[in-house]
């Protein structure tokens, strides 16, 4: 008899176990992260860039609400297009989507409250986005 208790069945009726469903959360954590680092790097080059030639040297620390903006769009819409383009479900999708600007809000109310400093918003906002995004996988 298997000590592994199970919670969950697959689609086929077949109980998961929990190592599997484990795994399962690991990968599609790592799954989502992927697009979303991808996103914010070449976005932050091309942010930096554009900043840069508009006279910026410090995009995050001149522009902060337009760099936290930016960080949100950078990391959302690859994360929200590679769910899409795999087939996930249309709630799962706008709920790990709405985590991001949610912090953007919550960030942008704590710099403008001086809870916060406005300069390390974006920087912040890219350290909580991920964990962040934890929130509406574990609640399914």
């Amino acid at each position: 008899m298997s000590t592994t208790r199970t919670h969950m069945t697959g689609a086929d009726g077949v109980p998961i176990s929990v190592p599997r469903q484990i795994s399962h959360f690991v990968l599609h954590f790592v799954e989502m992260c992927v697009p979303m680092c991808i996103g914010f790097a070449l976005g932050d080059l091309l942010y930096f860039w554009l900043a840069g030639f508009a006279g910026y040297s410090e995009p995050f620390v001149e522009l902060p609400v337009l760099s936290v903006f930016l960080v949100t769009v950078f990391m959302t819409a690859p994360m929200t297009a590679w769910m899409s383009h795999r087939g996930m479900p249309r709630r799962a999708i706008i709920e790990m989507s709405a985590v991001m600007p949610v912090i953007a809000v919550g960030l942008l109310a704590l710099g403008w409250a001086g809870a916060l400093p406005m300069d390390s918003l974006a920087l912040l906002e890219h350290g909580l986005m991920m964990p962040a995004m934890l929130v509406p996988m574990l609640m399914r």
